[in-house]
């Protein structure tokens, strides 16, 4: 069994490696639980393409290390193919491993299963990834480390949640001072008192505390730097004049709202579904994808109802 899913694997690692030649990618993805041969696949791409070895944990990065190639650390979630395609791309834009235009090539599987998926895009012009092109850098407002300090906090509540089911949530990021002109506190604000570090969304400790206030209503406004002015606030912005996704409540509205007219980033948790969305400039840029218990499939089975 494990011979002929080696054997599976290889073709599709040697089909990326030509891909990537051929289209000149700026990138090769992989996830490192799911390459036999870290080595061999190192030597095997050649410039201009760089490889970038995906890591779930520190044994991951050790490996990764070991053959001197660029690591991206990622949290360590049950997501669907593209969503884990998604949420590396994602924090690799984020860091500048990718940039508008660039092409990339993809290497994933199920949770650490083998390669089976061979996927290559232009950033920017799939929509299924992310809306980049004419976006500012992610980054351009918020510090890279809180960036994906949410992300990886929103990710956390979609497949810890409470009793079984996801948090419905909503994060605001950077812009304070004008996001706040949108919004009102619907509730005693539980942050207040605390000095700027004891409430910074960077401090390891604060991130259990983010998760049980987040099981209570209202959005999370938080500084660029990290520092979390208010929780439990209800937002009351501009109606966004860009296409949101049908289906979608009141929360993902407002975050697409709250962008419109202001310099943040928004992420959202659906509660129904799982999924974890990013909004910028009033419209949705990426939605990561949840594993559905016992699935299989690389797309998104339909919600019940």
């Amino acid at each position: 069994m494990d011979a002929d899913k080696k054997n599976f694997t290889e073709p599709i690692i040697e089909a990326a490696v030509q891909v990537a030649q051929s289209v000149k990618a700026a990138t090769l993805f992989a996830y490192v639980s799911s390459i036999h041969d870290l080595k061999s696949l190192k030597q095997a791409i050649k410039t201009p393409t760089k490889l970038v070895l995906v890591c779930r944990d520190q044994q991951d990065v050790d490996q990764a290390q070991d053959i001197s190639a660029h690591v991206l650390s990622v949290p360590k979630f049950n997501l669907t193919r593209m969503g884990q395609i998604k949420m590396a791309t994602l924090m690799a834009f984020s860091q500048q491993l990718l940039k508008p235009d660039d092409v990339f090539v993809f290497l994933t599987g199920i949770g650490e299963g083998d390669i089976d998926t061979l996927v290559t895009m232009r950033v920017g012009k799939e929509y299924e990834i992310f809306r980049s092109v004419g976006q500012p850098k992610l980054t351009e407002h918020i510090r890279r480390p809180v960036f994906e300090r949410i992300l990886r906090l929103t990710l956390e509540l979609a497949h810890e949640g409470r009793e079984g089911k996801p948090i419905g949530t909503l994060f605001v990021v950077g812009d304070h001072r004008e996001v706040q002109k949108y919004s009102h506190e619907g509730r005693i604000n539980p942050f207040k008192g605390y000095t700027e570090k004891e409430r910074n969304i960077l401090d390891d400790s604060i991130g259990d505390t983010v998760k049980e206030i987040a099981k209570l209503d209202g959005a999370f406004i938080i500084k660029g730097n990290g520092v979390i002015v208010s929780a439990c606030a209800t937002l009351r912005p501009a109606i966004s004049d860009e296409p949101i996704p049908q289906g979608v409540g009141t929360r993902h509205a407002a975050a697409a709202g709250i962008t419109a007219c202001t310099k943040s980033i928004a992420m959202t948790l659906s509660e129904s579904t799982g999924d974890v969305r990013v909004w910028r400039l009033g419209s949705m840029i990426t939605e990561i994808e949840k594993q559905s218990a016992g699935s299989i499939d690389a797309t998104k089975p339909p919600s019940a109802g």
